[in-house]
C-alpha cells in the first residue's frame, strides 16, 4: 500500500491566500513607483535643457512644475526639492517618502530619492 502524496485543500487555500496577500501589497505600492519614474523623468528633463547650467532656483520650479502638472506628479512639490550647486552647475535632488496604507492601520514607508547628477 503506497502513502499518498501531494497538497492537502488547506495547504492550497493558505498557498493561494499568500499569494493573493503578495499580489496585492505589490499592486497598492506600483503606483508610487511609477510616480518615482516620473519625477526621474522630470529631473532628466530639466536637466537636459541647454540653459540649464543657468536657470535659477525659480526656473528650476517652474520647469518642474509644468512637468509635474502634466505628468500628476502629487507626491513632492517644487518648493521640497533640494537645489545646490557645483561645479558642472546647479544639481536637483528629490527626497521624498511616500505613505502607501496597506490595509486597516498598516501602512509601507517608502524612500526615494532621485539627483540630476546620477
Amino acid at each position: 500500500m503506497q502513502k499518498q502524496r501531494g497538497m492537502t485543500f488547506i495547504g492550497l487555500v493558505l498557498m493561494i491566500a499568500g499569494i493573493v496577500f503578495v499580489a496585492v501589497i505589490g499592486m497598492k505600492m506600483v503606483p508610487a513607483y511609477l510616480e518615482f519614474m516620473s519625477v526621474k523623468k522630470a529631473l532628466n528633463n530639466i536637466a537636459k535643457q541647454p540653459e540649464f547650467k543657468e536657470m535659477t532656483t525659480k526656473d528650476i520650479y517652474e520647469s518642474f512644475n509644468k512637468t509635474a502638472a502634466i505628468d500628476d506628479i502629487d507626491s513632492i512639490t517644487a518648493k521640497e526639492l533640494i537645489i545646490t550647486q557645483s561645479d558642472l552647475g546647479p544639481v536637483v535632488i528629490a527626497e521624498y517618502q511616500v505613505v502607501v496604507p496597506l490595509m486597516g492601520n498598516v501602512s509601507a514607508l517608502i524612500d526615494f530619492y532621485a539627483a540630476t547628477d546620477e
